[in-house]
């Protein structure tokens, strides 16, 4: 499956490109401040993402899809911001461009110029705009698609956080659909599903159901059990050690008959990471 491309960063940014994020805020160089700032490239690092000004990003993003840079809706929010914490403010940002939008004379082309825009913080904000859009569940997850294969590292985890709620009230239909996305070449796709329904979550409220019930994710979890990729293997280990905090013994149990079954390096690793609360104890 491919999906519009991202619109290139402009030749001006270029040598910007590929560069190692500043270990500290206080050492991004102004040059990459002030381009990020612009919507000109994307972040590089946590650090970068934090350092963004978004009062000045916002309005440049807003001009550059097409939109109302000065709207009083956009204005409003961002004198709000600093009531609340770095990332909700994206989320009231990405709600003001998505009112904007609604009342744009060209809808679909504001939507694909922020879905496809160069700065990664942008295309989160068009990934949580599912959160405002009403959809039951699977049309949520469909939109997001593009969004968890985004090649940014930022963007995908917007994408699962703007539908972490909805899938917790409708957790079984989460699972059936999710149910084919660990099977999908993509690797970052398979990562959505098991980050997405991860028992405890990062930053987002628990899913009880399965801290509780864990085994109703097997669905998911088997058929990653020897995942070639790295990047989901941790996602999967990070799930089963999530689970262990609750349900020590059914994790134990699970990981014994992996480790039974396959011989696989990757089952290994997965188990190894999994057990690390356990272990602990």
């Amino acid at each position: 499956m491919s999906w519009p491309r991202i619109t290139p960063v402009a030749a001006d940014w270029a040598h910007l490109l590929g560069r190692k994020g500043a270990a500290r805020i206080a050492l991004i160089p102004d040059e990459v401040l002030s381009a990020l700032e612009q919507g000109g490239i994307p972040t590089a690092n946590l650090n970068e993402f934090l350092a963004v000004d978004l009062a000045v990003l916002a309005p440049a993003v807003a001009d550059a899809i097409g939109l109302d840079a000065s709207h009083e809706r956009l204005l409003d929010t961002l004198a709000m911001l600093g009531s609340f914490k770095p990332l909700r403010r994206h989320g009231l940002i990405a709600h003001a461009l998505y009112d904007m939008t609604a009342q744009s004379s060209n809808p679909d082309a504001v939507a694909h110029g922020l879905a496809t825009h160069p700065s990664d913080m942008a295309r989160g904000w068009a990934a949580q705009w599912v959160a405002y859009s009403g959809w039951p569940l699977a049309r949520q997850l469909q939109a997001q698609v593009r969004f968890a294969a985004d090649p940014h590292f930022g963007v995908r985890e917007m994408a699962w956080a703007a539908v972490r709620e909805e899938t917790i009230t409708h957790l079984d239909e989460a699972l059936d659909v999710l149910q084919f996305w660990v099977q999908d070449d993509n690797e970052n796709i398979r990562r959505f599903a098991t980050e997405l329904t991860r028992p405890k979550g990062v930053w987002c409220a628990p899913i009880r159901a399965l801290q509780s019930n864990p085994e109703k994710a097997l669905v998911l979890l088997e058929p990653l059990k020897a995942d070639p990729s790295r990047y989901v293997q941790n996602s999967v280990a990070n799930w089963l050690n999530d689970a262990s905090k609750t349900q020590g013994p059914w994790v134990e149990a699970l990981c014994a008959r992996w480790l039974n079954e396959s011989s696989d390096s990757a089952t290994h690793y997965i188990v190894r990471r999994a057990r690390r609360t356990i272990n602990k104890a």
